[in-house]
């Protein structure tokens, strides 16, 4: 069997895969660098409710978006 090109894909082709094939470790791991590679994820502390939210409007503005 040939595997894809896991390195070529976009990261939501590679997304797409993983959740297809949980099994497969390599795709997972090179999702995983992808993601640390692009770094577009918003960093906040935990929230003590979800009232805390308003607090982040980055973070909705960014979920309203589907970035």
């Amino acid at each position: 069997m040939i595997k894809p090109n896991f390195q070529g894909m976009s990261q939501k082709d590679l997304q797409a895969y993983v959740l297809a094939h949980r099994d497969d470790r390599e795709a997972f791991y090179v999702y995983l660098d992808k993601l640390h590679a692009e770094a577009n994820w918003v960093e906040m502390p935990p929230l003590k409710s979800p009232e805390d939210l308003e607090n982040y409007p980055e973070f909705i503005e960014r979920v309203r978006n589907g970035s």
